[in-house]
């Protein structure tokens, strides 16, 4: 496993070399995560252009990102809008929302991304009443004990055609182990079983591998 670990990064830096061309102000971004001590648990390069092509394949002009962290994915993102677009983002630790501001800022992008500071189960409500929604893009990374219901509450913010993406679903495998006393693992396993009762929901889910090890994405499209 370890050497094969050890391909994974090599094969991730030789797509990002190809395919994603040096960016100072990720770079800078990533950095400033780093200096303030937020966990290094952002999605990988190529993931984050992942991320991207498909807010642009979806045409997104309304973004929901729940998970904000450093606000790197939040900029990939956020570079898919148009000029008259929005994305909020939702991040409940008070630093990491600070650091989040200050890159988001720094590319340049904070006419277009609203960071909302406060638990998600406690802001999406606000989201509702607010009436925020419908978002043509809803990304989950957040604590995985919850899901579940940021699933609900991605649907109740949804239309027709909105697509989900959750990140971290696949956590090593251990997804498949029903007996796990692990929270993450088990909330996991709880988002599946919820979109495969979903008649509202079409979806899918790919395993990943690279520099942020094995794990995987759940994308599922609103049909109804």
């Amino acid at each position: 496993m370890a050497e094969g670990a050890e391909l994974w990064k090599k094969v991730d830096r030789y797509i990002t070399d190809q395919l994603i061309p040096a960016d100072p102000v990720l770079d800078e971004a990533q950095e400033a995560n780093a200096a303030a001590g937020l966990p290094a648990i952002d999605v990988a390069p190529n993931q984050g252009k992942m991320l991207h092509l498909l807010a642009r394949v979806a045409g997104a002009r309304n973004i929901l990102e729940i998970g904000t962290l450093g606000g790197y994915s939040t900029t990939w993102l956020a570079r898919a809008l148009p000029d008259d677009g929005h994305l909020i983002t939702l991040e409940a630790d008070a630093k990491h929302a600070e650091v989040a501001r200050g890159n988001i800022a720094r590319a340049g992008l904070d006419h277009l991304v609203t960071v909302r500071l406060g638990a998600a189960l406690d802001t999406l409500p606000r989201l509702e009443e607010e009436g925020k929604g419908p978002f043509d893009l809803i990304f989950i990374d957040a604590d995985k004990q919850n899901i579940p219901k940021y699933l609900a509450w991605a649907l109740k913010l949804s239309r027709k055609g909105t697509l989900i993406l959750v990140d971290n679903v696949i956590r090593d495998g251990e997804v498949i182990d029903a007996s796990s006393a692990s929270p993450q693992v088990q909330g996991a396993r709880g988002l599946f079983d919820a979109l495969k009762a979903e008649p509202r929901l079409q979806a899918t889910a790919l395993q990943t591998v690279g520099s942020k090890g094995y794990d995987g994405f759940v994308m599922a499209v609103v049909v109804a």
